[in-house]
């Protein structure tokens, strides 16, 4: 039994790669507000994401979704509640990888 489990570990271990996050996958939902190639600028307020730096975008999407940025004056942009719900079912593993995404397409 103890092989069994040891060995359900180690391909847990394994495959978990193969579960990681797909940037490309994840940004269709960013789409409509920033852009096919992010090239969009929101609202005149929100900067065109390819013109952020990557740790800048995984930090800011941290605070949106912790409810720490964008609400009531706080933060760079008054976007909070909207972006708050789009990153709800985000990891940060899952925020990275849309980063990664863009960059690809500078």
């Amino acid at each position: 039994m103890k092989k069994l489990a040891l060995s359900l570990v180690v391909l847990g271990v394994a495959f978990s790669g193969a579960f990681a996050a797909d940037g490309a996958t994840v940004y269709k939902k960013c789409i409509a507000c920033h852009g096919p190639k992010a090239e969009k600028v929101y609202l005149n307020k929100i900067p065109a994401l390819k013109t952020l730096e990557p740790e800048e975008m995984v930090q800011n999407m941290i605070k949106y979704k912790a409810g720490e940025m964008g609400e009531n004056g706080k933060g760079l942009y008054n976007m909070g509640a909207i972006m708050k719900g789009q990153m709800a079912t985000l990891s940060e593993d899952d925020m990275k990888a849309v980063v990664e995404y863009i960059q690809t397409l500078k």
